[in-house]
């Protein structure tokens, strides 16, 4: 599913270590079926096989990669930079995408173009305030810094900015980003990065239908 921001971060990772990895791509529909289930009970995505070793959800996976492929590490030593990473990396699922991005980008996106359905604008509407509130709080935690926590790319980045930049498509974007030009800053400095250019949606579109 190469438009999953969650497995966009993931590959991200593995593109910023120099890994050697194996693509395996899902079809749309396909995270329920029993062989996707044995991996991931929760029929989500990204599953991370490693020899025998499986990992679901995302943090774990980035947290894992960073561990046995320690460079570049991504995440900093400093306690403070690091607290600021795990802030905004459960920023980023609980409230980045809970409520906006799968909400906003589903209708906007998924939904039209996948699912044949209508985009639902009361629902958007509906998300409009908690985006505009999540938006302000990277935002300001951001600040004038090249990257969430600090002068170094991190964790953090790789997980927030894949859902940021989902939004860029839908109209709201430009609502969204007016108030806070160091949010788009930072999306275009992650989106010149090798490793944000080899996982975007037409790139990974052409690896899934080679593979």
């Amino acid at each position: 599913m190469p438009g999953s921001p969650f497995g966009r971060s993931v590959l991200i990772a593995l593109e910023e270590k120099g890994a050697d990895y194996r693509l395996a791509a899902l079809a749309p529909g396909a995270s329920k079926s029993p062989e996707h289930l044995a991996r991931n009970p929760f029929g989500r995505i990204p599953v991370l096989e490693h020899d025998d070793f499986v990992l679901y959800e995302t943090q774990a996976i980035l947290r894992y990669l960073d561990r046995i492929l320690p460079q570049p590490s991504l995440t900093p030593t400093e306690v403070k930079q690091a607290a600021r990473m795990d802030q905004v990396m459960n920023i980023s699922d609980w409230y980045l995408f809970q409520g906006v991005c799968n909400v906003i980008g589903f209708q906007r996106i998924i939904a039209p173009r996948f699912m044949g359905q209508a985009t639902d604008e009361a629902a958007i509407e509906a998300a409009m305030p908690k985006a505009r509130t999540v938006f302000a709080a990277l935002s300001e935690l951001l600040g004038e810094q090249p990257f969430i926590a600090g002068d170094v790319l991190s964790l953090a980045d790789l997980q927030a900015a894949p859902q940021a930049s989902f939004l860029s498509v839908p109209p709201e974007w430009a609502a969204l980003t007016a108030p806070h030009p160091n949010l788009v800053a930072w999306i275009d400095r992650l989106e010149s990065r090798p490793s944000f250019q080899a996982t975007t949606w037409q790139r990974l579109t052409e690896r899934a239908q080679a593979a």
